[in-house]
């Protein structure tokens, strides 16, 4: 099929071609009135015909824009405005600035996003998580958009990448933990897909059943990626008889909700429970007591992913880039040995 261009869209809405060029580019400081109503029908009209801009034509009329789209899954996880962190500091040092867009999984900010992204040209994007989990508006968007994409990501991944995997840091966490003497590891396994963590949650079972442990299903806790629904997963686990000795939680910020539902129930970290977390947000430095944790040198996978994606502008038909982030353990206040019954 013939690929639908303004002009098509013009026709199907009933208006001009430079009215659809207008509201495409979002351009309302033009002394050339638009109606709300006229703004709808071109919108209508672009869904139904499902156009999307030229990325190629509009590189060669505009040139360079020296601007990267920076995409963000989470806007309330500290973890990832580390990774900002790193990426605005890399671009910068390159003469670049960035677009930031947010995709949360819902089909109402995808579309919001993917028109955000329409309206503000850039070279190119980095995807603070893998494309395969992205709704597939958005992720075909980004096929479609004829610009570098580099991803941040725990799984394998299309576009050049970023590993950013916890696999080692999990192993080294559970180590730490039965060295300590616990059996009983639960795990708070807060996320929105669960192959999200798998990084994380497959190790913890592995190194279960290396140390001859039973993997038990109603250690491993799942709730969404709020503050409050790790707190009530964790009150309800840790008010059981049987209640674990030590919790994995699947990062830091919920970590801390962990150890606020321990303290509601009367129980001491790391006396009566071990609590640890990954990623090493600065909080984790402050909470009382100080959060065990794998960090995984946020801003530096930043900066990583900063430099593939100058690597794909210089060269544009290199080989697909993989770059491994490193992670480490940081043992601090938050995970002791397991307390025995005659010291209770």
């Amino acid at each position: 099929m013939k690929r639908p261009t303004q002009k098509d869209v013009a026709r199907r809405a009933g208006v001009s071609r430079s009215t659809v060029s207008y509201v495409l580019n979002d351009q309302t400081e033009l002394k050339i009135p638009i109606s709300d109503e006229t703004r709808q029908r071109v919108m209508e009209a672009i869904n139904e015909l499902g156009y999307e801009p030229d990325a190629r034509a509009q590189s060669l009329r505009m040139g360079s824009t020296n601007i990267v789209g920076v995409i963000i899954p989470a806007i309330h996880n500290p973890f990832f405005w580390q990774i900002l962190s790193g990426i605005s500091d890399g671009l910068h040092e390159a003469g670049y600035s960035l677009h930031l867009a947010h995709h949360p999984l819902d089909t109402q900010q995808e579309a919001n996003t993917i028109r955000q992204l329409r309206r503000q040209p850039v070279d190119g994007f980095i995807l603070m998580a893998a494309a395969k989990y992205l709704l597939p508006r958005l992720t075909n968007y980004l096929r479609k958009a004829g610009r570098p994409v580099v991803e941040i990501t725990a799984a394998k991944a299309e576009f050049d990448h970023v590993f950013h995997a916890y696999t080692s840091g999990t192993r080294a966490l559970m180590r730490h933990l039965l060295e300590l003497g616990h059996q009983r590891i639960g795990f708070v396994y807060g996320i929105t897909r669960e192959e999200q963590g798998f990084d994380r949650l497959l190790i913890y079972r592995d190194m279960l059943r290396e140390a001859g442990l039973v993997v038990m299903a109603g250690y491993e806790v799942y709730c969404g990626e709020n503050l409050d629904e790790a707190y009530q997963a964790a009150y309800n686990l840790l008010n059981r008889p049987d209640r674990p000795t030590a919790l994995l939680v699947i990062n830091d910020l919920l970590a801390i909700a962990v150890m606020r539902a321990a303290n509601d129930l009367g129980l001491t970290v790391p006396d009566d429970l071990s609590v640890a977390g990954f990623d090493d947000i600065p909080l984790a430095s402050y909470t009382m007591p100080r959060l065990t944790t794998v960090s995984g040198k946020a801003e530096a996978s930043g900066r990583d992913a900063v430099r593939l994606l100058l690597n794909r502008f210089a060269e544009p038909d290199l080989p697909q880039q993989v770059t491994t982030a490193e992670v480490q353990l940081i043992v601090r206040e938050s995970t002791g040995p397991v307390r025995r019954p005659e010291e209770s």
